[in-house]
């Protein structure tokens, strides 16, 4: 059965990219795995689930905290689909209530954090290939050892440069990220 999607946008999309307080400077670390970070993802996934009930279509944890044994950034990830992006009463409003703060808004997607800048909750709508994108590497990455060594090479290669902001550092990885989906296919690895 395909995802469900809102027939019709409410409004049409944003169409530049909006990034609230602007480029950060920050630290980049990459930490060994922390058991804590499934345990994290938990807590929130509660925490946005309480706040949007059915209008979170889909809720996973992505990015490398959600792969066992995989070193990363100490942030999580998490995928959050609904069924109009355009609607953002919908999902901001109660993000933003539950103690999210927007940081981006741009095409198809919006991203909330913590203010303690350590969760990422990333907003699609529901059937926009990111969404898949985002899972399809996450399970290769949790079943194949050598893309999981790749992907953390490359990390902690880029994490030694000086980065303007985390964007940056993050579009750095992009070759090696469509590498890896290469080899994964699309939807091949889902369990």
């Amino acid at each position: 059965m395909p995802p469900r999607r809102d027939p019709t946008p409410r409004r049409p999309d944003v169409t530049g990219i909006e990034i609230v307080g602007g480029v950060e400077k920050r630290d980049l670390v990459i930490a060994e795995y922390d058991a804590s970070w499934p345990v994290s993802y938990r807590e929130h996934a509660s925490r946005i689930r309480a706040a949007l009930g059915a209008t979170a279509r889909q809720l996973e944890h992505i990015g490398s905290t959600s792969v066992p044994g995989l070193a990363a950034k100490p942030i999580i990830d998490i995928l959050v689909t609904v069924g109009d992006i355009t609607a953002e009463e919908d999902y901001l409003d109660p993000l933003i209530a539950a103690g999210y703060v927007l940081r981006v808004r741009e095409p198809g997607h919006r991203l909330v954090r913590t203010p303690e800048l350590d969760v990422h909750v990333h907003i699609l709508q529901t059937g926009d290939s990111a969404a898949e994108d985002y899972l399809v590497f996450r399970d290769r990455l949790r079943r194949d050892e050598g893309d999981r060594g790749l992907y953390e090479r490359t990390k902690r290669a880029l994490v030694e440069r000086d980065w303007p902001d985390m964007n940056a550092y993050a579009d750095a990885k992009t070759d090696v990220i469509a590498e890896i989906r290469g080899r994964a296919g699309r939807a091949s690895e889902r369990p």
